[in-house]
């Protein structure tokens, strides 16, 4: 049973580590279309086009930051703490860090798939209205989990002064 946990500690330390250059990848990806948009300025590119290079290096850079947090996630919660998610705490905190990633990611999306559309593609307005409101579903669904699962807390508070000091020896 032992070389079965040591299986799987080695499995979320090579997911850590793809997420990990997979966001390292593309924070240089979006730096490097940064880098041409600003540069464009002194050719005959439109302001759009710079614009278009600025808007797509946000969009890169949030999903690298997406995948740095989950890498951030799961190497604090399966490896650091070496943790079941079992009680209601620990589905709660995971959940909770996975989400607010997520919900922000989308929203950020949501800005900048909208800025980009409203000049190229109207038609497709009704897509991204989709994503953001995926997202606001999204945030009132953790909400709802959040607060019912308080009830569920109080049967064990034994669990949440145990996360709390799981906490402490991260930290």
């Amino acid at each position: 049973m032992k070389h079965l946990q040591k299986l799987f500690l080695a499995g979320h330390l090579v997911i850590v580590a793809l997420f990990f250059c997979s966001a390292l990848a593309l924070v240089v990806l979006a730096g490097s279309e940064l880098w041409h948009g600003v540069l464009r300025a002194g050719t005959d590119a439109g302001l759009r086009i710079r614009f278009d290079s600025i808007l797509e290096a946000i969009g890169m850079l949030t999903i690298g930051l997406v995948a740095l947090e989950l890498a951030q996630t799961v190497f604090e919660e399966e490896v650091q703490r070496d943790v079941k998610v079992s009680g209601p705490t620990r589905v709660r905190r995971y959940l909770s860090r996975f989400l607010v990633v997520i919900v922000i990611a989308l929203s950020i999306e949501t800005l900048v798939a909208t800025f980009e559309l409203m000049h190229e593609d109207p038609t497709k307005l009704p897509y991204v209205a989709a994503i953001g409101g995926s997202a606001a579903m999204l945030l009132l669904a953790w909400g709802g989990f959040v607060r019912l699962n308080r009830s569920a807390e109080e049967l064990e508070p034994e669990a949440m002064e145990q996360a709390k000091s799981e906490d402490r020896k991260v930290d």
